[in-house]
C-alpha cells in the first residue's frame, strides 16, 4: 500500500505531547484509532471532518496516557479494542474492557475496510507493546521515537527485549516506511525508517550488552 492509498491523520492531544492516530484506506471510510486518549471529542471531530467511520481501536500499550480515552470512546462507539495478548495479561485496565477486548498475537492481521494491517509485537517498554504496520506506515506507540526509544525502567520494561524489538522485528520494516511515533519528541512529527535507523542512537549498538548499558544509564 502506498501513501496515496493510505489515510493517516495525526492528532497531538493532551499534556504529554501524545500523538493519537486515525488509520485506514484513503479510498474507504473505515478507520482504526490508535491509542485513543485525552480528548475523544477531538478524535470524533477529525473523523467527521474527513468523512471517516470508526471500526476499532488499536492499543500500542497499556500506559494511561495512551488509553485514558477508551472508556468514553466505548460509551459512544461499539467497536473492538485490539491489544497484544501479553499486554492483556499484564494490564488490569485492559482486562476491565470486557467484551470489547480483542487480544491479538505477533504478526496478526487486522482488517480495516478493504485493507489488511499487521500487529508487530515489540516488547521492551512493556511486555505487550506492539506497533501497527499499515502499508508503508509504522505507528509505533512508545516502542521507538524518531530520535529515541521507550523507557525500559518502568514496571514490565525489559531492555533486552527492546534491543531485540529494534534490531530484529523492526529491522524487517523497509527503509521507505514512515514512522509515526506515540509522542512529539523530535523536530519533525514523522520520518522515514531509513533516516531513523541512521540517526537514532538506539539503532547503533552492535550487541545487547552495549544497548542495555546505554538504555539503562542513570537518568538526569
Amino acid at each position: 500500500m502506498t501513501l496515496e492509498t493510505l489515510y493517516v491523520r495525526q492528532l497531538k492531544l493532551g499534556p504529554m505531547d501524545n500523538f493519537v492516530y486515525l488509520v485506514g484506506a484513503a479510498d474507504a471510510p473505515e478507520v482504526l484509532v490508535v491509542d485513543p486518549a485525552w480528548d475523544v471529542p477531538a478524535i470524533e471531530r477529525a473523523m467527521a471532518e474527513d468523512g471517516k467511520r470508526l471500526v476499532g481501536a488499536f492499543v500500542s500499550h497499556c500506559h494511561k496516557d495512551h488509553i485514558n480515552g477508551l472508556p468514553e470512546l466505548l460509551s459512544r462507539h461499539d467497536v473492538p479494542v485490539y491489544a497484544q495478548r501479553e499486554e492483556v495479561a499484564f494490564s488490569e485496565d485492559l482486562r476491565a474492557l470486557g467484551g470489547a477486548l480483542r487480544p491479538v498475537g505477533p504478526g496478526e492481521a487486522l482488517t480495516v475496510g478493504p485493507r489488511t494491517f499487521l500487529a508487530l509485537h515489540t516488547p521492551g517498554h512493556t511486555p505487550g507493546s506492539h506497533c501497527l504496520l499499515a502499508g508503508d506506515a509504522l505507528v509505533s506507540g512508545d516502542t521507538v521515537f524518531i530520535n529515541g526509544c521507550g523507557r525500559c525502567d518502568m514496571r514490565g520494561g525489559n531492555p533486552e527485549d527492546m534491543y531485540r524489538s529494534l534490531s530484529q522485528v523492526l529491522l524487517r520494516v523497509p527503509d521507505e516506511t514512515r514512522l509515526w511515533p506515540g509522542h512529539d519528541y523530535a523536530e519533525v512529527p514523522v520520518a522515514a525508517m531509513g533516516q531513523v535507523r541512521q540517526a537514532n542512537p538506539y539503532f547503533a549498538f552492535p550487541d545487547v550488552a552495549s544497548f542495555v548499558a546505554y538504555r539503562m544509564r542513570p537518568r538526569r
